[in-house]
């Protein structure tokens, strides 16, 4: 019986000095010395998507022409503009990728809430996205 307390009483000595655990010990000091992965960077984060071939968000002058192109293809398309934006970026990715049955996706693409794109707009999206040299990463 001395011998399973005694063998209890090292393992646990054992546990304590392998952990390191104490009841004073700091819980901060632990946390910032386990290695965390690397945060994501502005920089990583723009790299993925141009290897993914999306273009970066356009600002200004650039913002204001690609929603007139959109909007010549489908005026309803343009009414929630962040989405289109977004949708364009993305469409991007499929003309630059080789994707097949392209207008078919755009017109997926660019359909959203209350907003239905035709396979036969969503041809003149793509027209418009290489025509404004948009896709070029």
């Amino acid at each position: 019986m001395n011998t399973r307390i005694t063998a209890a009483a090292a393992l646990a000595a054992l546990a304590l000095a392998v952990t390191g655990c104490s009841p004073d010990e700091d819980t901060d000091s632990k946390a910032s010395s386990t290695p965390s992965a690397p945060a994501s960077t502005p920089t990583a984060t723009r790299d993925a998507a141009q290897a993914a071939g999306i273009p970066p968000k356009p600002t200004g002058a650039k913002r204001a022409e690609l929603l007139r192109a959109l909007a010549a293809a489908n005026p309803d398309v343009v009414k929630y503009e962040d989405k289109a934006i977004d949708a364009a970026r993305n469409q991007c990715s499929a003309i630059n990728g080789g994707g097949q049955r392209l207008d078919y996706v755009a017109a997926q693409r660019f359909t959203y809430k209350d907003v239905t794109t035709t396979e036969a707009q969503g041809k003149q999206i793509n027209e418009a996205l290489k025509g404004l040299g948009f896709c070029k990463v």
